[in-house]
C-alpha cells in the first residue's frame, strides 16, 4: 500500500525558493528531509540567463553517485533544471552540509531501468508521473568532480 503524498500542485506558490533558503541557512538540517524523503539542491547556470537557479529535488544513491528525476510531475515539458544540466553539466549540489561540485548527465537506457527502479522505491509517485505523460522521464546521475 503506498501513502497518498501531497503532488506538485498542491503546495503555494514559491515553495522551492523558500525550502532551498532553509536549507542553505541550516546546512539541510530543515529541508534535507522533507516530505519524508531525501532531499538534495542542485544548481545549475541558466542556459540563457547565466544565472545560478537552485532547484530542491528528491535524491537517491547508487554507489558514490546521486540520482535525481527529471519529472515536473509529468508535465508534457521537462524542467528547466534538466534543459540547464543538459547545456551545462557542470553542477554544484549540496546534500546536508556537504556541498561539491559534480557532473550531471542523463543515465543511458541500459542503466535507466535499475536506476528508476530504485527512484520509484523512494518516491513511488514517478511511476504515476511516468504514465500520465508521452515524455520519457530521465533519470540524472550526479558524479562527485
Amino acid at each position: 500500500m503506498t501513502m497518498a503524498r501531497p503532488g506538485p500542485e498542491s503546495r503555494p506558490p514559491g515553495w522551492q525558493q523558500a525550502h532551498a533558503r532553509r536549507y542553505i541557512e541550516t546546512d539541510g538540517r530543515d529541508g534535507h528531509i522533507f516530505e519524508g524523503v531525501p532531499t538534495l539542491l542542485l544548481t545549475t547556470k541558466g542556459r540563457r540567463s547565466g544565472q545560478a537557479r537552485t532547484t530542491p529535488l528528491i535524491y537517491g544513491r547508487s554507489g558514490d553517485r546521486y540520482l535525481v528525476v527529471a519529472s515536473r510531475g509529468g508535465a508534457p515539458k521537462h524542467p528547466d533544471w534538466y534543459e540547464n544540466l543538459t547545456a551545462q553539466p557542470e553542477v554544484q549540489v549540496q546534500v546536508a552540509a556537504d556541498r561539491f561540485k559534480a557532473r550531471a548527465r542523463t543515465a543511458t537506457s541500459a542503466e535507466k531501468p535499475a536506476l528508476w527502479k530504485t527512484m520509484a522505491a523512494i518516491w513511488p509517485a514517478y511511476d504515476e508521473y511516468q504514465a500520465k505523460t508521452t515524455r520519457e522521464i530521465p533519470v540524472v546521475v550526479l558524479e562527485r568532480v
